[in-house]
């Protein structure tokens, strides 16, 4: 037997393997395909599904608290039960349109002032030396290395009235007794560009490092000053980045829980604080999956226009 036969019988189960993936639809970019997909099947269709049985469901003190949605008979019949009282109530009761206008009002404004601050700061490390950027980076990934928690628990040692904030004002006298700054929406909006600034700062950097530098010396050579370079060139040139840095902003702030609940006051209502109300406080897991779904349906409005805004700039380049 010659060599390539050897090869060849020993690649035999291979082959096999091959042909039976390539039958099922999983060869070359299918099967690239779908590992993502088994993640998405696992992580979030079948436990959006559990949700969506809890949210169908009547509340009752039991364990776990909510009543099955289907149930055999003695005769064999399955009965099916879907309650939609619970979003019924959401749409009745004023806290929780109030809690989705807040949320949304709150991510919103947030996103516009990390972009404000996060985008002379990419722009800064684009075009920086090549050499540095590698340093620059490594600083706005820095408060990764430590933990989100203790990172929001220090900005109560900064704002609070005693704090590093205060103290520093009233040494040099600009104040002479302690602002309120813990327990307001400043103190959120604070924490929320905080946390998610290198969300925005990495996206808007990838997309900005790309930039032809022969467009920015064309349009210098034509008589264009800087500031018509930047809204001719490059601000329509990184948009692209903009979006992908506000998505990745104002989707996780919309249900963001912690930061409200630890640097905001009682009168600062966001979703995930009534959604942790809701589980926990109350019990009532059909009306808090609920609310977790209608949630998610009002992040989707947002995400397909940005989406849509996204590939119509790719369309038009």
């Amino acid at each position: 037997m010659s060599l390539m036969e050897t090869l060849a019988d020993d690649n035999k189960p291979w082959a096999f393997m091959r042909r039976w993936l390539a039958r099922v639809g999983l060869s070359g970019r299918g099967l690239v395909i779908a590992a993502p997909m088994l993640w998405l099947l696992v992580f979030f269709l079948i436990p959006f599904a559990v949700v969506c049985k809890i949210a169908l469901s009547q509340a009752m003190i039991a364990s776990p608290p909510y009543s099955p949605i289907s149930e055999w008979t003695n005769d064999g019949e399955l009965i099916v039960k879907l309650n939609f009282g619970n979003f019924q109530f959401l749409m009745s009761d004023p806290l929780y349109l109030n809690a989705y206008l807040s949320s949304l009002k709150i991510a919103a404004i947030s996103t516009v002032l990390t972009l404000i601050i996060g985008y002379p700061m990419a722009y800064f490390i684009a075009r920086a030396p090549e050499a540095r950027r590698g340093l620059y980076l490594m600083l706005i990934i820095l408060p990764f290395w430590t933990s989100f928690l203790l990172r929001v628990y220090a900005w109560i040692g900064f704002l609070k009235s005693n704090g590093v904030v205060n103290n520093f004002l009233m040494s040099i006298g600009v104040i002479q007794e302690p602002l309120v700054l813990l327990q307001t929406d400043f103190a959120v909006y604070l924490g929320i560009v905080y946390t998610y600034l290198p969300f925005m700062i990495l996206p808007l950097y990838a997309n900005l490092v790309k930039l032809d530098d022969s467009l920015l010396e064309a349009s210098a050579d034509l008589g264009g000053r800087p500031l018509t370079t930047f809204m001719n060139i490059t601000l329509p040139l990184s948009l692209p980045g903009i979006v992908a840095g506000s998505m990745l902003v104002f989707i996780p702030a919309v249900g963001e829980f912690v930061i409200p609940a630890l640097l905001g006051g009682p009168n600062t209502l966001m979703i995930g604080r009534v959604l942790w109300d809701e589980f926990f406080s109350n019990r009532d897991w059909p009306v808090a999956s609920s609310v977790a779904i209608a949630m998610l349906i009002v992040l989707v409005i947002p995400i397909m226009f940005m989406r849509r805004v996204q590939d119509s700039i790719t369309e038009e380049r």
